[in-house]
């Protein structure tokens, strides 16, 4: 095989290693049989140790959604005892449970005991932290699991009060409360009110604000999935859905109050620019786009109503099957599945999941090299005397360690000795769609672009992947913000470094140009 760099650390399910030899040496069979063995995996060694304290309904609860995960691999095709997929069940269990600890929280066993007398206050509405007597605690990040969709969202939490009774609060437990709350399954608007409600009731201050600004990731629209596809280059599913709500009580309420204005004053010193009436310009009741958006299914299986109890894969596990394991999840997690805004969430999470569907589809290239080249060379090309390069493909996939979508762009540059002949955009586009719409691990997917466009100029390919995971904000680590790239040469790629520098900077000057 030519040879192939890669990244190998981006998921938290596996342990950092480096890469000591071809293209398969670091597939995860080689990991799969060190779990089973026990030797190396620390990080899977302390899951199961932090679980020997659970009681036997939390570890019946576990075992319940393990099953249900178990039922909706196989609804979309796939083993759920392959390697790397092993873990799985184990693996969502865990996030969905340490997602949604916030059921078990109470909010008067944090703040209890964090109430501090201060002897400069005034009797009535007090002074801390200066005139006014409010006290800020910005940008506070979060996550919490939509609850129309059970996908995470992010979360950027802002929370302010104006003491009173001579009293002030420990400052961290104004975002462990918060905390409490984001770790339920949540609509924003209603996050907001029962942050600032539990506040308002457990410390009992003159009155709360609360502001948060929250990201949701869109749903990729319904497309055929095959190697002759075409959609346009600026996928919609790249953009996030934002929204701004906000709730208050007692003074910060009050129609007259400055203080409302001082709050959002204090919050633009950091340059956090949130204008009176910005908050709640997005309707909560639409703002996860499951709702408003019917994705069909993918990879070029026929798509069944889901209506019609048909199986929904050769596995002969039914959509209805699929449905009834979300329920189970719902029911497990201490969630009341029958609630209002609930019944829909089962239909909106397999509809989701559907878009990784395993598909038995070939990727058919051959002769694309000489029937879809195009000479004329547009703001999509840089050639860099015989570089072709395209950057800034979109994409999403779905992480096969937690069900959780990645996304991001891929850039790929060629070698091609016929200067200024390139292949087209759109045939790249339909390569990266091809493999981001299955269960996927970035590593593998980098590696798999790499080798479908080098099938058609060998002389030498280089693809690099720039992706945020969601797994890596909504488990244990919660690194918000955090970014992914890998990278994956082939031929003249692997030997010539400043062909490679040179593609390299080309995206640096690229991302440059864009702010």
């Amino acid at each position: 095989w030519p040879s192939l760099s890669r990244a190998w650390s981006y998921c938290p399910a596996r342990p950092s290693s480096s890469a000591t030899g071809g293209m398969g040496a670091l597939d995860a069979g080689c990991f799969e049989e060190e779990l089973e063995n026990g030797v190396g995996l620390e990080e899977d060694v302390a899951e199961i140790g932090c679980e020997s304290g659970t009681t036997d309904s939390e570890s019946e609860s576990a075992r319940a959604i393990e099953d249900a995960v178990r039922v909706l691999l196989q609804g979309l095709g796939e083993d759920p005892d392959r390697e790397g997929l092993r873990r799985t069940p184990h693996r969502v269990a865990k996030a969905f449970r340490e997602g949604t600890r916030g059921y078990k929280q109470k909010v008067k066993d944090i703040v209890q005991g964090a109430l501090f007398p201060e002897a400069g206050l005034e009797t009535g509405t007090g002074h801390a932290g200066g005139a006014g007597g409010l006290v800020v605690v910005r940008n506070i990040n979060l996550f919490s699991y939509c609850e129309s969709c059970l996908l995470p969202f992010s979360i950027q939490c802002h929370v302010g009060y104006v003491s009173s009774g001579r009293r002030v609060v420990g400052l961290s437990k104004l975002s462990r409360v918060a905390d409490v709350f984001s770790k339920r399954l949540q609509d924003p608007q209603r996050l907001a009110n029962e942050i600032c409600s539990a506040l308002h009731n457990g410390i009992k201050p003159a009155g709360v604000a609360v502001a948060l600004h929250c990201w949701h990731i869109q749903f990729p629209e319904a497309r055929p999935c095959n190697s002759n596809s075409t959609y346009p280059s600026k996928l919609d599913m790249q953009g996030w859905i934002q929204v701004l709500v906000s709730s208050s009580s007692g003074v910060l309420k009050e129609e007259k109050s400055s203080l409302w204005d001082d709050f959002l004053a204090l919050l633009k010193l950091k340059s956090i620019n949130i204008e009176r009436g910005d908050t709640n310009l997005s309707s909560a009741s639409s703002w996860c786009p499951s709702r408003v958006i019917e994705t069909s299914l993918c990879n070029g299986h026929c798509a069944r109503s889901p209506k019609n109890g048909k199986t929904s894969s050769k596995t002969g596990v039914s959509h209805a099957a699929m449905m009834a394991a979300v329920t189970s999840i719902l029911h497990s997690l201490g969630e009341d599945p029958s609630r209002k805004e609930l019944v829909r969430t089962p239909h909106h999470y397999v509809q989701w999941l559907m878009n990784s569907r395993s598909s038995n589809l070939d990727l058919r290239l051959n002769g694309l090299s000489k029937a879809n080249s195009c000479n004329v060379v547009d703001g999509n090309f840089t050639c860099l005397n015989e570089i072709q390069s395209v950057l800034n493909i979109p994409f999403c996939s779905q992480c096969e360690h937690h069900l959780l979508p990645f996304h991001g762009v891929v850039h790929i540059g060629y070698l091609d000795k016929q200067e200024g002949k390139c292949i087209e955009r759109s045939v790249l586009q339909s390569v990266v769609h091809f493999f981001a719409c299955k269960l996927q691990v970035q590593e593998r997917l980098t590696r798999q672009i790499a080798e479908a466009v080098y099938s058609i100029f060998n002389i030498g390919v280089i693809v690099v992947v720039e992706a945020h995971h969601l797994c890596m904000i909504s488990r244990g680590i919660e690194k918000v913000g955090s970014n992914t790239a890998t990278i994956a040469v082939l031929g003249q790629f692997s030997t010539d470094a400043k062909a490679k520098g040179l593609f390299l900077q080309t995206i640096a000057d690229k991302n440059a140009s864009e702010g």
